[in-house]
Parts: C-alpha cells; sequence; structure tokens
C-alpha cells in the first residue's frame, strides 16, 4: 500500500505493472487482497477498470476489513 490520499482518505496502491492489457488493474487488486488479508476473488473492481483511481469491493467480514483498513491508513 502507498499510502493516504490526504483529500480523500483513499488507500493508494502503487504497482510496478504496466498498465498494458489489465495488468496494473489485476497487481492493484492483488496488492488490496493481500493488504486485507482475503484471496485475489474477495476483490472485485466495481469503477475504473482504465482510470487510474478505481474503486472495489472487498467481500469479507465487516468489522474485521474496517479494522485492516484503519490499521493501513495508521489509525
Amino acid at each position: 500500500m502507498g499510502g493516504r490520499h490526504a483529500a480523500t482518505g483513499a488507500i493508494i496502491v502503487a504497482v510496478t505493472a504496466r498498465a498494458v492489457d489489465g495488468k496494473a488493474t489485476e497487481a492493484a487488486l492483488r496488492a488490496i487482497a493481500d493488504a486485507f488479508g482475503v484471496r485475489r476473488a474477495a476483490v472485485t473492481l466495481v469503477t475504473g477498470a482504465t482510470s487510474r483511481d478505481k474503486v472495489v469491493d472487498i467481500d469479507g467480514e465487516a468489522a474485521e476489513l474496517s479494522g485492516r483498513r484503519a490499521e493501513l491508513l495508521g489509525g
């Protein structure tokens, strides 16, 4: 995870994969799954397939995911 966006509070994910044929998006989704301790299949891209900004849905226990998000954001 690359940090927190100051204006929105969004989690920043930085990947080295090139944005070709969805490789960067897939790398970002895998990084999110790893960071939240879930299977890759639990992370779904909601919007942003061709954008730098993405919205994802993570399937899992809400309290656990919320706690992990707070940890990732330093809180």
